[in-house]
C-alpha cells in the first residue's frame, strides 16, 4: 500500500477549508461531500450497487471513494506491511475498503475531524465540516497507536471523472445524489449501506427502476 499525497498528484485536490470555493461551479451543481448513488440499471460493474463518497467536485471533474465495497482484507494486513503494531485488535480486524478502480495501490482514509486539535496529518481535505479525506501514512501511524479520529475508513483505490463526466452520466440518469451523513460512512453495515443511502432520498429503493432514465 501506498500512501502520500495521492488526492493531489492523481485528482488536483488540494488541502481547504470547509466551504472554499474550490471551482467555478455553483452549489446547485457541486456535489462534493454528497452520496452518489448508482442505479439499479448502471451495467459497469466497477459501480453496481454501489456508494461513492465524493471528496471533490469542480469544473475539472470529479473524485470519490466507494464505501460499501469492503475487500477482503483487514486493517491488520495493512498494519503489518507498513511495520506498524495495532495496540486495538477490534481496529486490526476492520475491513479495508475497495474505495474504486484507479490507483488501487493508494490509501485513503475517511474519518471525522481529530478531536485532539494539536495533531494535524500531512495529507488532508476538510471535505465538510464533519469529514475529512487523509492520504498520509501518519494518519495510519496514530490509528495503530490508538491515536487516530474517533471513527475511520480506509480505502484502496478511488473514483475518478473527467471534465463534465460525471454531469453527463447524472443527465443519462446513472447515479442518485443525496447529503453524505457521518451515520452512512461510519455506521452503516456495508451491505445495507446503498439501500439506507437511497432512503435518504424520501423513497423506498424497491421504488427504483431498472431502466435508465426511468427511476
Amino acid at each position: 500500500m501506498q500512501c502520500g499525497h495521492a488526492l493531489r498528484q492523481h485528482a488536483r485536490l488540494h488541502t481547504a477549508r470547509p466551504g472554499t470555493d474550490t471551482g467555478a461551479m455553483t452549489d446547485t451543481t457541486c456535489l462534493t461531500g454528497h452520496l452518489l448513488i448508482a442505479m439499479p440499471a448502471m451495467q459497469d460493474p466497477n459501480f453496481t450497487r454501489t456508494v461513492t463518497y465524493i471528496c471533490e467536485h469542480t469544473e475539472q471533474g470529479a473524485l470519490g471513494i466507494v464505501i460499501n465495497r469492503p475487500l477482503d482484507m483487514d486493517l491488520g494486513t495493512i498494519f503489518d506491511q507498513l511495520s506498524l503494531g495495532s495496540a486495538d485488535p477490534a481496529l486490526a480486524r476492520q475491513p479495508v475498503l475497495q474505495g474504486g478502480p484507479v490507483h488501487q495501490e493508494r490509501g485513503f482514509v475517511l474519518h471525522e475531524p481529530e478531536e485532539n486539535t494539536d495533531q494535524e496529518f500531512d495529507a488532508t481535505l476538510a471535505v465538510t465540516d464533519a469529514i475529512r479525506v487523509t492520504t498520509s501514512q501518519d494518519i495510519l501511524s496514530a490509528m495503530a497507536r490508538g491515536h487516530g479520529p474517533r471513527r475511520a475508513v480506509v480505502a484502496l483505490g478511488y473514483a475518478g471523472w473527467g471534465a463534465g463526466q460525471l454531469e453527463k452520466e447524472l443527465a443519462q440518469n446513472a447515479w442518485l445524489s443525496v447529503p453524505a451523513t457521518p451515520q452512512i460512512i461510519f455506521d452503516t453495515p456495508f451491505e445495507l449501506r446503498w439501500h439506507e443511502s437511497t432512503r435518504l432520498l424520501g423513497f423506498d429503493p424497491s421504488t427504483l427502476s431498472h431502466q435508465a432514465g426511468h427511476a
